[in-house]
């Protein structure tokens, strides 16, 4: 079955931490993602750069880049960005902690519920690996290492990283928008670990007129 476009909800924004309230540090094995994949060759990337940082460093520097997380009245903790960083690090050490902070408490114990509170602000991601969704949350992993390796998220990353596409942060999704379009157009056949065979094709449809509609579009 072939991958359709993206069909996402209005996203509401996510409060920024605020400076008189300190950082939780949680472990990062009890963050429960708010998507289903990442792209592999990013994650990679990740964890080589954490393996180079001592643990004083590692702590520094996520300290920095705190995980917005929303919390149930069970306590259930819900991390809504830094998946791919945090997973890096996760596949270096599962012990390993980060430092977030709570940007929704949902007042439910509810599983399905709980869910559905951030499904309706528009901050979950329910496609898969392959592009098919949206899933029902239920589907979503408990944990980041049952997260699922999307090839074209990678693709969309290394395009970024050649300066191909342009940074978007205020447009959630972004790199997922970008690999969904590229996933419904003929590539050669690439994986995360091996992405060189579809880069040059990659490369001149990103710079296409074509894909002008998207956000950190820059032409040829």
């Amino acid at each position: 079955m072939r991958a359709g476009p993206l069909h996402l909800l209005p996203y509401d924004p996510l409060p920024p931490p605020q400076p008189d309230e300190p950082l939780l540090e949680v472990p990062i094995a009890s963050l429960r993602p708010t998507q289903l994949c990442v792209g592999r060759a990013e994650v990679q990337r990740r964890h080589a750069d954490f393996s180079r940082d001592s643990p004083d460093d590692r702590r520094a520097y996520l300290r920095k880049k705190p995980v917005p997380m929303a919390r149930n009245a069970a306590g259930l903790l819900w991390m809504v960005d830094r998946h791919h960083r945090l997973s890096g690090l996760f596949s270096l050490d599962p012990l390993a902690s980060a430092f977030g902070y709570v940007a929704l408490e949902i007042a439910t114990t509810d599983l399905k519920a709980s869910l559905s509170a951030l499904h309706q602000r528009g901050w979950l991601y329910l496609y898969n690996g392959r592009g098919h969704g949206p899933l029902d949350p239920a589907a979503l992993p408990n944990h980041l290492g049952e997260l699922q390796d999307d090839p074209y998220r990678s693709l969309v990353w290394k395009l970024k990283q050649e300066g191909v596409i342009a940074p978007a942060p205020l447009i959630p999704f972004h790199e997922f928008r970008w690999g969904a379009w590229l996933r419904r157009r003929s590539l050669p056949p690439f994986s995360s670990m091996r992405l060189e065979p579809a880069l040059p094709a990659a490369r001149a449809l990103a710079r296409s007129t074509a894909a002008s509609h998207l956000a950190g579009w820059q032409g040829l």
